[in-house]
């Protein structure tokens, strides 16, 4: 297990390219939607999860963000909650009230401490504290976007 965190400042360099269907996914690559503020953050995730075979997308707002669900039809949202004119609880929100998004599995990923009792209470599939293990990230991305896992997600920390 790879236990390297996904700082901007780490010295070490991202893992190697994973096909998509080692990955877990069909031959269709998942598209999987980043929200969040901290431009080197959401450019890192975006590297490591496209290395590893994965369509992204990326919002710096929760309100880019929901343009993109509509448009793109995401598989999977990582989004953060500290943000700009709409938190990742609001967007949440408002993303599972829909019934063309609600079903589209949410993944936090954010510094806030209380972050368990939201995502139950949203319904999100998982989330995750910052910093972020590489491994930890993947196994979740993973875990939402293969065909046979996606309806019934656990709650990852």
């Amino acid at each position: 297990m790879n236990l390297r965190p996904m700082r901007p400042n780490s010295k070490v360099a991202p893992m190697t390219s994973v096909p998509a269907a080692a990955s877990g996914n069909s031959s269709k690559s998942a598209k999987v939607l980043v929200i969040d503020d901290d431009a080197i953050f959401r450019d890192l995730l975006r590297l490591h999860l496209s290395n590893n075979g994965y369509q992204v997308l990326v919002a710096e707002h929760a309100i880019i963000g929901g343009h993109l669900v509509l448009s793109e039809a995401p598989d999977l949202i990582i989004v953060d909650v500290e943000m700009p004119y709409i938190n990742g609880y609001e967007f949440v929100e408002a993303l599972k009230g829909d019934l063309e998004t609600r079903d589209i599995p949410v993944v936090f990923l954010t510094v806030d401490e209380n972050v368990a009792v939201h995502a139950k209470r949203l319904g999100a599939a998982a989330y995750l504290n910052k910093p972020v293990m590489l491994d930890a990230l993947l196994e979740v991305v993973r875990r939402f976007t293969s065909p046979d896992q996606r309806s019934g997600g656990k709650e990852v920390h």
